[in-house]
């Protein structure tokens, strides 16, 4: 229980600070100062004399919404792919669906999306496809690799003599025997993901430089760490916390989900 609730407490502040953070700033001040509600600086200001706090509060939104719709492309693009090469029976089917893949995992993520920000200037909806894409391959390769174990057990020998259908097969028996493979690399995952996501708005690809955005942030105010240090260490600490707390949250439900190592084939 301490692990879960420890997971939750460090989910739950970035969190609501991303969904309900934008709800609680108050209108700009005068000269375009912007002011949180209550009218006061309670973070500071950052170099250009901008509210730190208003900026915690709007810049957690683009950094979680688009590494949860990365993780969640990722798999939307690899757990079927992987599904059908471990189910098809044919070894030239089962190359010709993950071998391409290889191509992709040469190339390092990060380098994958600086090489398409050098071509075109992808919005968060471009960084959040960019993300997703470079992962389709490594998730792919567990996906499958549980699945070819989960594949052979007699249970889908049976379901295939019953005349059940692919989707019934690979979806309602085979990925539920995995589920705890999947939820653990999801939480690895995602964690993955906020860091490139962050990364890549650190180096102002994906948001533009003046957003507000948490890597942002901390790369537009850490020269004066050392005079405003609220500036950049709020953001990297939430950032932080995010990932921390999201992987002991999957660790301890897949505790209370029994023994290790029962109902998973990895």
């Amino acid at each position: 229980m301490g692990r879960y609730g420890l997971g939750l407490a460090l989910v739950a502040v970035p969190l609501l600070l991303a969904v309900g953070g934008p709800l609680l700033v108050g209108e700009p001040g005068p000269r375009g100062v912007s002011y949180t509600a209550g009218g006061g600086h309670w973070l500071g200001t950052d170099f250009a004399g901008r509210d730190v706090l208003r900026q915690v509060l709007l810049g957690g939104r683009s950094v979680v919404l688009v590494a949860v719709t990365a993780t969640a492309l990722a798999y939307a693009l690899a757990l079927p792919l992987a599904l059908a090469a471990a189910l098809t029976g044919r070894s030239w089917v089962e190359e010709l669906l993950l071998r391409p893949l290889d191509v992709l995992i040469a190339v390092p993520a990060l380098l994958l999306v600086l090489l398409v920000a050098t071509a075109t200037e992808p919005g968060p909806a471009g960084l959040a496809v960019l993300v997703g894409a470079a992962a389709v391959p490594d998730v792919a390769r567990v996906v499958h690799a549980a699945a070819v174990a989960a594949s052979s057990r007699p249970v889908v020998e049976a379901l295939r003599l019953h005349g059940e259908s692919w989707w019934r097969i690979a979806f309602g028996q085979v990925a539920r025997t995995i589920r705890r493979t999947l939820a653990a690399d999801a939480g690895t995952r995602l964690v993955g993901a906020l860091y490139l996501v962050a990364t890549a708005a650190f180096l102002g690809v994906g948001v533009q430089p003046d957003a507000a955005d948490w890597a942002v942030m901390v790369d537009r105010n850490r020269p004066g760490l050392f005079l405003q240090p609220w500036a950049v260490v709020v953001p990297a600490l939430l950032v932080a916390g995010l990932s921390t707390g999201t992987n002991l949250l999957f660790d301890a439900a897949l505790d209370r989900s029994g023994p290790r190592g029962r109902g998973s084939a990895a």
